[in-house]
């Protein structure tokens, strides 16, 4: 109860607490239940961030590839910025890779693609239904799509 009470109280104490615990082996005093929920909050926050992150990418794929006219320096460091954050939580943590799956892809794609009618106006029915890149490409830094192309 006391340790409930220090975690709704004042997190940032609860975890200095719990994490000096760890540190000296008072395994018995820490605060199992909170522990084990902040771990796997933390897993799922990565996930997010990791599926976020594509689907910035790929709206900015997608207006790269049909608004050209419109590229602008903004878009491209976008772009690199996007893949530079996908490339930096998939080496801390391989395991998200398995988020990248064809399914997946599939659903963030419906998401980027929705999020990219919006920004440029382009009616729904001139986007590819499917996903126009394999993921290799979306992740490939020197690589931009040309008009149809995938």
């Amino acid at each position: 109860m006391i340790e409930n009470s220090a975690y709704e109280a004042d997190f940032h104490a609860w975890t200095l607490r719990n994490a000096e615990l760890l540190r000296q082996g008072r395994l018995t005093e820490l605060d199992i239940e909170h522990l084990a929920d902040e771990l796997e909050s933390m897993g799922a926050s990565e996930r997010c961030e990791l599926l976020n992150r594509l689907q910035v990418l790929l709206i900015h794929l997608l207006k790269h590839q049909f608004q050209p006219e419109r590229l602008g320096k903004g878009w491209l460091l976008t772009i690199n910025h996007q893949r530079t954050a996908v490339e930096r939580l998939l080496e801390q943590s391989p395991s998200l890779t398995r988020l990248l799956s064809t399914e997946q892809l599939a659903k963030v794609y419906d998401k980027a693609m929705r999020d990219a009618m919006i920004e440029t106006d382009i009616d729904r029915h001139l986007f590819p239904v499917d996903c126009p890149y394999r993921l290799e490409r979306i992740l490939d830094e020197d690589w931009l799509p040309d008009s149809g192309s995938s």
